[in-house]
């Protein structure tokens, strides 16, 4: 199928790095392995930061603008045969794509649609409002995790929806040698910035501290605005044990992780996390917080620990636990291995993919 693909939040082609782009992309090519012809739609960004009204309309007549555009286009040429939207919520709806699936009589797919009812307030409400039309407009809509199917389903009770789990590009991780190191060498890959990301570097210094008496250095890889916070955060750890890499570039990660043996990111509201996959990709058992998405792409007890949310002395246990169990840590890092590059890589996504466009969406062009 030709496939005009849009992601409201960010675009593929937006030049900050980030989770949600990184996925776009990943989409766009399980999609091309599974056969499709994709373009990008639009880079309009409808990402709503203050909510306010001013801002929502000035969106609304850019949405307007791509909408004449697309049409225009669309006339003048043969029209996509799906339109499909990634990651529309009350931040960032599609205020281009169902009014045009509509009108040129072709499916819309959504993925990691989201929608909570908490938030219909003021000009998140109105934004919902056009969340939900799409829910309950789509041929399917393509979940990535339990969590969010379920608030779909509390909003639109008799919308389509189906499971299609995170994955990653498995191919830079085929490479299975480990550097040999003393002791246990933790790492952890993540942004420095306010917020969540932040209160997870708090917590695992935290928990690090707790285990001085342990034999463990950690990588640190990472920049952002919150670089000394994170810093002062983890000063009262000794020095020598801490290694500062900054920014990398995504090439030189999968090398970084196969010179450690465990993986550390508690995870404070992660919806679900592609570093845990990359970091099991190269073999690292991870040690997270059971919270949000985040047991979609870590198995308890399996390919890591996962501990309850805010207990900083439950997360420091689990470490200690896999510092002093070097068979265990193995054992974990090794299913883990097999769990990403078995069920959660390009081609694993890209037969998902193929069965549900079959099941959902080729029937109804």
């Amino acid at each position: 199928m030709k496939i005009a693909f849009y992601a409201p939040l960010k675009s593929p082609s937006h030049p900050v790095p980030s989770g949600d782009r990184l996925m776009a992309r990943m989409l766009i090519d399980a999609l091309r392995q599974a056969g499709h012809e994709v373009s990008i739609a639009s880079e309009l960004r409808s990402f709503m930061a203050d909510a306010g009204e001013a801002q929502f309309a000035s969106i609304m007549t850019a949405a307007a603008g791509e909408i004449e555009r697309l049409r225009t286009l669309w006339l003048s040429e043969t029209p996509p045969d799906a339109w499909f939207c990634y990651h529309p919520y009350y931040k960032a709806p599609d205020l281009i794509g169902p009014g045009l699936a509509a009108e040129f009589s072709i499916p819309y797919v959504t993925a990691e649609a989201s929608y909570s009812l908490r938030r219909n307030e003021g000009v998140r409400a109105v934004a919902q409002r056009h969340v939900l039309r799409a829910i309950e407009q789509a041929a399917v809509n393509i979940c990535l995790t339990r969590r969010d199917r379920t608030g779909l389903l509390e909003a639109a009770p008799d919308c389509r929806q189906t499971m299609l789990p995170p994955f990653i590009d498995t191919s830079p991780f085929l490479s299975q040698s480990h550097a040999a190191v003393g002791g246990c060498r933790i790492v952890t890959v993540a942004m420095m910035r306010s917020g969540d990301k932040m209160e997870s570097y708090r917590m695992l210094a935290a928990s690090l501290s707790l285990l001085v008496d342990r034999p463990w250095t950690m990588t640190i890889v990472g920049d952002g605005p919150c670089r000394q916070e994170v810093r002062d955060a983890f000063s009262a750890l000794p020095a020598d044990r801490l290694l500062w890499l900054g920014e990398k570039d995504a090439r030189d990660i999968p090398a970084i992780l196969r010179e450690s043996g465990l993986y550390l990111w508690p995870g404070c509201g992660e919806a679900y996390g592609l570093a845990y996959l990359e970091a099991q990709a190269a073999g690292l058992p991870v040690i997270a917080q059971r919270t949000a998405g985040v047991p979609e792409v870590v198995r308890d007890g399996e390919t890591g620990l996962l501990t309850p949310e805010g207990d900083v002395e439950a997360y420091a246990a689990a470490i200690r636990r896999l510092i002093d169990e070097p068979f265990t840590r193995q054992q974990f890092g090794d299913e883990a291995r097999r769990f990403v590059h078995e069920e959660r890589s390009f081609p694993a996504a890209a037969r998902r993919l193929g069965e549900i466009f079959d099941e959902f969406v080729e029937k109804t062009t």
